[in-house]
């Protein structure tokens, strides 16, 4: 395989163009349909990009940030930059002004690419107010009102198009060292301030590797599709959703928009998709909904395939009778949720959180292959996964090829290897503070098991120590609240005081059917009661809340890869959560 003999991530493209150029490698959703582009038609697309930032005065170590939706335009932008040995900053189109104020100045941002319209002036706006921003590229058009003359600004259009590629522009991108930083992805910020973690060629080349053979176990990379839902902007979907197809010279099709992911799995049919477990929690939802109103006989064979596969995945004893039952559910229900899927879907891979064990199983059940993951941008961001040949959904499987772990006395995850972040972006004391002695400290509490499959059950700086003592995991509170189907999202409360209390969000099923406030509390309570059931006596929730609205990114409750923001959340609710203590 060509990568694995790069020495960076261009090097990739311009290989992979040779062995088959005529292939297609990006697809955009347009409004005649999707439109495709080969190898050969990006590698000079990308090629004629770089030379042109290279004559506006962008070089080598330069920082050059990208904000859009996803895209292909977003996809060659970031390969143009790392081919001139430039840094590429990727922003999430959800931010502020302010937000983008802070990125812009912190990382020194001399060049901007944006698509057009609110997200276009927004940017544009605050690079006029930090100064340091050379030049803007637009994908689609200049925005008007222009109030700084100092910002060169130009449509991606009008680039100048080169017949044939530079010979010695190649051989540059051979040479570009792999310890070179490549990007510098900020956190999301669920817990304060960015940090713009520093990835280079060689982090990311390792977690290719890593992620390539762990597929390949399941034969998925031959004619492999992938559907790009996450934000690029996000190092999960940077590193799977975009270098790893690039590498193992697949295709991909970005969805531009993922209020419709659902229409886009039928109609691209993907073979590999990532996603966050937010995602995999509506399509569970979807599903459920769907088969509730049909109702009837529909609705009790997918119900008893739901149980049977189940029982199978913990290996649990099924009757002869369920045994040649199963085999008709695969025709008439499994065969049916493949192909509302696509039908050509291999694996799910899952992760940016934690996924709830019973929304995998449940997958699982019908014969959905998800692989539950783990991972950090500190790493690339891709540590440990569970194998398309070995799943135990209750875990996030053990270390990926490369990759060393091993837990602090407080059980701790530590992690060391080639993917690891050269460090954060003008920050020594937190990078000293995260990698010590060549370990990478996660943050996140965890179990290894004999067979080094690993199990996260929280967060060091989440864990809520109450008032009696107790150490509790917010995370698997909440996850047991969410997989009830009246929930939409929960967040635990309680550190220092006597008891948990909960803030709940609820689904639109739920406000349809319960309108007024005292029908949907007592609802509520009686759904936790049942929660509570299964709960230890320091898990139970004692009292909770009904969030004023939905937990959003606009809103700030939730990060762009749909994380809660938990402090967001204190603050906005913290006159309410005091008076349930009273």
């Amino acid at each position: 395989m060509v990568y694995q003999q790069a020495r960076n991530l261009p090097f990739t493209l311009f290989k992979n163009m040779e062995v088959a150029p005529s292939n297609s490698l990006f697809f955009d959703k347009r409004s005649d349909g999707w439109v495709g582009q080969s190898w050969e038609e990006v590698a000079h697309k990308t090629h004629d990009l770089a030379k042109f930032l290279i004559s506006i005065g962008i070089k080598a170590d330069d920082k050059v940030m990208i904000s859009s939706e996803n895209r292909s335009e977003w996809a060659i932008a970031n390969i143009a930059i790392m081919s001139i040995g430039a840094v590429a900053v990727p922003a999430y189109t959800t931010l502020t002004q302010s937000d983008y104020e802070f990125l812009i100045q912190h990382s020194e941002t001399r060049c901007i690419f944006t698509s057009s319209g609110k997200l276009a002036e927004t940017l544009r706006l605050a690079a006029e107010k930090v100064g340091n921003v050379e030049a803007i590229i637009y994908f689609d058009e200049i925005p008007k009102n222009k109030k700084n003359n100092k910002i060169q600004e130009f449509m991606l259009s009008n680039v100048p198009s080169i017949q044939n590629l530079d010979k010695k522009f190649l051989s540059y991108i051979k040479k570009i060292p792999p310890e070179n930083v490549c990007c510098i992805i900020y956190t999301s910020g669920t817990a304060g301030t960015p940090k713009g973690v520093m990835l280079t060629h060689k982090s990311i080349q390792a977690n290719i590797i890593a992620a390539s053979e762990l597929l390949d176990e399941g034969d998925s990379l031959n004619n492999a599709r992938f559907l790009s839902l996450l934000p690029l902007s996000h190092s999960y979907e940077h590193t799977a959703g975009l270098h790893l197809p690039l590498s193992i010279g697949a295709n991909v099709w970005f969805c531009s928009n993922p209020e419709r992911f659902a229409q886009d799995l039928q109609e691209v049919q993907p073979t590999i998709m990532t996603a966050v477990p937010r995602l995999y929690e509506v399509l569970f939802n979807r599903i459920n909904t769907g088969v509730s109103a049909k109702g009837g006989l529909s609705e009790i064979l997918f119900k008893k395939a739901v149980q049977i596969g189940t029982a199978k995945i913990l290996k649990k004893h099924i009757s002869f009778s369920d045994y040649l039952l199963d085999k008709l559910l695969d025709a008439l229900i499994r065969k049916k949720i493949s192909k509302r899927l696509g039908g050509r879907l291999k694996f799910f891979v899952s992760g940016g959180a934690a996924l709830n064990p019973d929304i995998g199983r449940f997958f699982l059940s019908l014969g959905v292959q998800i692989l539950q993951g783990y991972g950090q941008t500190e790493a690339s961001p891709l540590i440990s996964a569970n194998r398309p040949n070995s799943i135990r959904i209750e875990t996030v499987g053990p270390p990926v090829k490369g990759v060393n772990v091993k837990l602090s006395k407080n059980s701790e995850l530590l992690v060391k290897g080639n993917c690891l972040m050269k460090g954060y972006w003008k920050d020594a004391k937190a990078t000293k503070e995260t990698l010590k002695n060549g370990w990478l400290h996660t943050g996140d509490i965890a179990s290894i098991h004999d067979d080094g499959f690993i199990e996260i059950t929280g967060r060091v700086k989440e864990i809520i120590v109450n008032s009696g003592g107790d150490n509790i995991s917010p995370s698997r509170v909440e996850s047991i609240l969410c997989f009830q189907p009246e929930i939409e999202a929960a967040v635990v409360i309680g550190d220092k005081r006597p008891w948990l209390c909960g803030i709940i969000t609820t689904t639109e099923q739920f406000n349809e059917e319960y309108v007024s406030i005292t029908e949907k509390k007592q609802r509520i309570s009686e759904i936790i009661k049942t929660v509570n059931s299964t709960l230890s006596q320091a898990e139970k929730i004692r009292k909770f809340i009904i969030a004023d609205e939905p937990f959003t990114v606009s809103n700030k409750m939730l990060t762009p890869t749909l994380k809660v923001r938990r402090h967001e959340i204190y603050q906005n609710y913290e006159k309410r959560i005091d008076d349930l203590y009273k």
